[in-house]
């Protein structure tokens, strides 16, 4: 066996080119980069291709592109700091006026960041990251419908406002979801009649709602997720069941396109068979929905159930809360969901419970919450 050692290559003092590729096998050492959203034609072997169009990275090998790495975009509609609008509990069941505030990555009690114009229940919230608007509920306001928001990073009190008000947004006890621009409500019910109705705002412009399309079927205590793209309803009570004298709860799941406008269509079943009065938040590929109650008997439960969003199908069992309860509230820093109050036994908690959303597991305690309550809005956004 024979060994060259070069040192250096040189023409005559300048650099050497080899205008056909320096090979080894057959296979160029050279390596070419395209970056465009169509696939490059007769690409060679070990060449790489930026895929501006699904945002990955891809390498020819075996005669295909393969993708070698993900490129994540920025997620706005996340946050590390948790907040948690009025709610109600056994001294305020027509609503309480406190936001509550804390670190979703690090365990510890939350405090306080300031209080709402209105006292607020049976709310929904979304974020873009540096707002969070609460689209809120009161039962003593001639319009039940109360729509506020904070800048994420500096406590203080809420600014009211009037936008983001239409017959959707009316509702109370219906679902919300987020794509970081726009923020969405879906389903709930007014003066007792649910609803199908899914509106959206814009987060960052004071105007009013504007009708997305319709959930599959009219039901309230529904509870919602999202990824980048994707929104799911989980959920819900279900009005004509229970006038027939039938189990209520529902365990149709819905998604929809947020970004485009239309109907949800189905995405599966709850497998636990509970879907009333849960918690939901999720990551960029995973929704987990936790809490509840069964109908007949009535018991509070302490189950976590997840979703894949882009694969539709039936929910998976996650885990157990540290304590079973219904009426909870859900807020996610895309690493952890963290899943607060709540109700169940006569008992308001105000219990921060906590899953790693990629691994499957029991929750852990992360704090308390400043008082025990359930019904509040709850969604999340940058401290900074």
């Amino acid at each position: 066996m024979s060994t060259i050692k070069v040192n250096t290559i040189d023409n005559e003092g300048g650099a050497v080119d080899f205008p056909n590729k320096l090979t080894v096998r057959g296979n160029a050492i050279e390596r070419t980069y395209t970056s465009s959203g169509t696939e490059p034609s007769s690409p060679s072997e070990g060449d790489f291709w930026y895929d501006t169009g699904n945002e990955v990275l891809k390498q020819y090998i075996n005669s295909e592109f393969k993708t070698i790495t993900t490129v994540i975009p920025p997620v706005v509609w996340y946050g590390s700091r948790a907040l948690i609008f009025g709610g109600a509990n056994a001294s305020s069941a027509n609503g309480l006026t406190d936001i509550d505030y804390y670190d979703i990555a690090t365990t510890g009690n939350a405090a306080d960041f300031g209080n709402l114009n209105v006292a607020q229940k049976e709310t929904s919230a979304v974020s873009d990251g540096t707002r969070a608007v609460s689209m809120g509920f009161n039962s003593q306001s001639p319009n039940p419908s109360y729509i506020e928001y904070v800048t994420c990073a500096t406590a203080a009190n809420a600014t009211a406002t009037s936008f983001g008000i239409t017959g959707g947004s009316h509702l109370t006890v219906n679902a919300s979801a987020s794509n970081g621009t726009y923020g969405y409500t879906m389903g709930g019910h007014r003066g007792g009649s649910p609803s199908t109705i899914i509106d959206y705002i814009t987060i960052q412009s004071l105007s009013n709602a504007t009708d997305h399309g319709d959930i599959t079927y009219a039901r309230y205590y529904t509870t919602g997720a999202n990824d980048a793209t994707l929104a799911v309803t989980y959920g819900g009570f279900d009005l004509p069941a229970y006038l027939a004298n039938n189990n209520p709860i529902s365990n149709i799941i819905d998604k929809f396109t947020m970004s485009t406008s239309g109907n949800a269509t189905d995405f599966g079943d709850i497998s636990s068979s509970l879907g009333l009065n849960t918690a939901g938040c999720g990551d960029l590929t995973r929704g987990v929905f936790a809490g509840g109650r069964s109908w007949n008997p009535q018991v509070f439960q302490n189950n976590i159930d997840y979703i894949t969003f882009q694969s539709a199908g039936n929910s998976t069992d996650f885990g157990d809360l540290t304590v079973a309860r219904g009426y909870g509230h859900a807020a996610s820093d895309i690493t952890k969901a963290s899943f607060s109050g709540g109700q169940g036994g006569g008992n308001h908690y105000n219990i921060m419970d906590y899953v790693t959303i990629q691994t499957t597991g029991n929750a852990t305690d992360h704090g308390d919450l400043t008082v025990g309550k359930h019904f509040a809005a709850s969604t999340s956004g940058n401290a900074s």
